[in-house]
């Protein structure tokens, strides 16, 4: 305990370099926690929200894969349409468990969010979309009454921004349609919670798309014949077939390319921290020469002259990395904002996932940085000759 008290006192000499040492390793240290914090979280969200879609094919109209995939997680529309004839074609194959129609559509309505105006998103459906989905459950109200209805059904956080009830009437401008609402879902955690819901029908007849849709979904009896199913389609023109499992791979892939280069940015901030500390003790142990020098001559042994200075890194990486961790979980929030803000797409729930094993293995890792970096300057104060130390300071 007499070597750790002496250790801090000497780092309380030069408070402000000692800080400014304990920041630089902070900082790497909360990068390195949210970079491994990003990828855990990320990944855990993405499948999630693929797990939520409720089916494991996804058919749309010829384009981008990865655009299209991501649309649809997203919600969002755009996307080119496919006949309803493709719907029919695949529903009498013997292989599908269920499969549901999908026809989404954006509106841009001047007088949404308090007259700030944006895009409400519609999507027109079928039965069968409650039976690929069935954690989606009304909160109020109840199910179309009939199947071209001039009826929607609100998503939670819809029903929230539109400030709509059961029995309220919300107007499509651009299409110059009234609709009731018939019911609002529960809050399920997913894309749909913005979404507004009609008939198939209707949301084909209100935005003059007859017989066209924007997706297909599809579950299958055996997860086995996904391989066969998906060549046995690869003939249809105008359609392609996406697998979610592979969408969450290229997904992956392409943040991992960017995150390649943040890893390269971890990396040099680690080696920069690493400097610094360095730097400070060195700093340190050159201007206590004579303190070193005398020390040695009334008797103490390299080893102790060693243990102190080493003591005296760690510290400063235990501090840093202590630090680090608090940095890391306050500027979470603020981490996955720019995360939303810059990627293509990014999932529900947390994208920074930070769990206390994570702030021990950083708090680890700080202090044997700490270990590697005390080992120099611990070896030049503790090869000193007290002589040569002492007259070197005078």
């Amino acid at each position: 305990m007499t070597a750790f008290s002496v250790a801090y006192k000497n780092l309380k000499r030069k408070p402000i370099r000692s800080l400014l040492t304990i920041f630089g390793v902070a900082v790497a240290v909360a990068v390195l926690i949210s970079l491994i914090g990003f990828d855990r979280g990320y990944q855990k969200s993405l499948t999630a929200d693929i797990d939520k879609m409720g089916y494991q094919l996804l058919v749309t109209a010829k384009g981008c894969p990865y655009e299209a995939a991501t649309m649809m997680l997203k919600g969002g529309g755009g996307l080119r349409y496919m006949e309803q004839k493709v719907y029919d074609q695949i529903r009498t194959d013997e292989r599908v468990d269920m499969i549901t129609p999908q026809l989404v559509s954006t509106v841009y309505d001047p007088d949404r969010q308090d007259g700030a105006g944006g895009f409400a998103l519609f999507m027109g459906i079928e039965d069968s979309y409650l039976k690929l989905k069935p954690w989606s459950t009304l909160k109020a109200g109840s199910w179309f009454s009939t199947p071209d209805a001039n009826e929607v059904i609100m998503g939670y956080e819809a029903a929230e921004v539109e400030q709509r009830l059961v029995g309220d009437e919300i107007y499509i401008p651009r299409y110059d349609k009234i609709l009731k609402v018939v019911g609002i879902f529960e809050r399920s955690g997913t894309q749909d919670d913005g979404i507004i819901f009609l008939p198939l029908k209707t949301a084909q007849q209100i935005f003059e798309l007859p017989n066209k849709l924007t997706g297909i979904g599809i579950k299958l009896k055996d997860i086995r014949q996904m391989g066969t199913f998906q060549e046995d389609l690869y003939d249809v023109p105008s359609i392609q077939i996406i697998s979610l499992a592979q969408v969450r791979g290229t997904i992956l892939n392409l943040v991992s390319s960017a995150k390649l280069m943040a890893n390269s940015i971890a990396v040099i901030a680690v080696f920069i921290a690493v400097i610094g500390v360095v730097n400070t003790i060195l700093m340190s142990v050159f201007e206590r020469t004579q303190e070193i020098g005398i020390m040695k001559a009334i008797g103490a042994s390299k080893l102790k002259v060693f243990k102190l200075i080493w003591i005296e890194t760690m510290l400063l990486c235990t501090f840093g990395g202590i630090f680090g961790g608090i940095l890391a979980v306050l500027a979470s929030r603020l981490v996955e904002a720019i995360l939303k803000s810059l990627l293509p797409y990014t999932p529900d729930g947390r994208l920074v996932l930070i769990n206390i094993q994570l702030l021990i293995a950083a708090l680890i890792g700080a202090v044997v940085l700490g270990i590697i970096s005390g080992v120099y300057p611990a070896w030049r104060a503790s090869s000193m000759r007290p002589v040569e130390a002492i007259r070197r300071s005078e």
